[in-house]
């Protein structure tokens, strides 16, 4: 009777061990799935997204291998929006985080971005500002444990298979305005490219002209908002872009986008679009043909 009832426990016991076993076989099961629901995953487009941040730039990148690059990230108060945008958009991990120049309007809000996300690699030019928002990225970046790679003429930030990131300026080490030290970057899918100018102001142009770099891209992100002392006719022909994004706040101080450079626009045909008159704006391409929408 004993033997009995031993034997009638070590198969309960047996159960028991059977049925944690399958439990914990299919928690491991649900969290696997979960980590690969929330990973980064590849597809055949290219996503560039022009966030709507008022007088200021912010643009997403999302790359067909799964990577995302943030350039630029507004002003100050601009943390909230952009934030919201990039957990909207299922963005984890920011993979590449540059910010163009040490302009308020560019990096006010990098050392949120910063802080709120995984980063992997941070690429600014080699120049400083004396401000408390200038001061702030870089305690984010101390904090954190990061390195910042130097954003200049030449350097190659990916080249795999049709899809390159290069950056194109600046070219010089010492100019009188922080707009000329902006990291002008290209990038290249397919058939289909962009090009962001940051503040880049005509010197800058000319230097990237004279480096016999190819600026040709069906969108160009217009330089410095719209004002007069960008997109010089040499080079808005030498790029000679389909459409033409300009990142302005409605209504504000520094009268952008000028009406010479909307007028330069105009006559070469280009799509105008502006955030401060249809909100964010969302290119997609396969490399081959090329769509947007906006979204207020």
């Amino acid at each position: 009777m004993k033997r009995i009832v031993l034997l009638i426990l070590a198969a309960l016991l047996l159960a028991g061990c059977i049925n944690n076993t399958s439990k914990e076989a299919n928690l491991k099961n649900r969290n696997e799935q979960a980590t690969i629901a929330g990973s980064q995953k590849q597809t055949d487009t290219l996503e560039v997204h022009f966030l709507d941040v008022g007088q200021g730039d912010s643009i997403l990148i999302r790359f067909p291998n799964g990577k995302n690059m943030l350039v630029d990230a507004g002003k100050n108060n601009s943390d909230s929006t952009i934030i919201n945008y990039l957990k909207n958009n299922g963005v984890k991990k920011l993979d590449y985080l540059i910010g163009t120049h040490p302009h308020e309007d560019h990096i006010g809000s990098l050392d949120a971005v910063i802080e709120n996300f995984e980063i992997g690699e941070i690429l600014m030019p080699k120049v400083t500002n004396n401000t408390q928002t200038f001061r702030d990225v870089l305690s984010a970046i101390k904090n954190k444990g990061l390195l910042v790679t130097t954003a200049k003429a030449g350097v190659n930030i990916i080249n795999d298979d049709k899809l390159s990131v290069n950056i194109l300026a600046p070219c010089g080490t010492t100019y009188e305005s922080l707009n000329n030290f902006s990291a002008v970057i290209k990038v290249k899918y397919g058939d289909v490219s962009f090009l962001f100018m940051g503040d880049a102001e005509e010197i800058s142009e000319k230097e990237i002209l004279a480096s016999g770099a190819d600026v040709n891209a069906q969108v160009l992100k217009v330089g410095h908002h719209g004002s007069q002392s960008s997109t010089s006719l040499e080079f808005l022909k030498a790029v000679s872009p389909k459409y033409a994004v300009i990142s302005v706040g409605e209504g504000n101080d520094y009268h952008h986008p000028h009406q010479v450079t909307l007028d330069k626009l105009q006559k070469a045909e280009v799509t105008i679009l502006r955030t401060d008159q249809i909100g964010s704006i969302v290119f997609s391409t396969d490399g081959q043909k090329i769509d947007f929408i906006n979204e207020p």
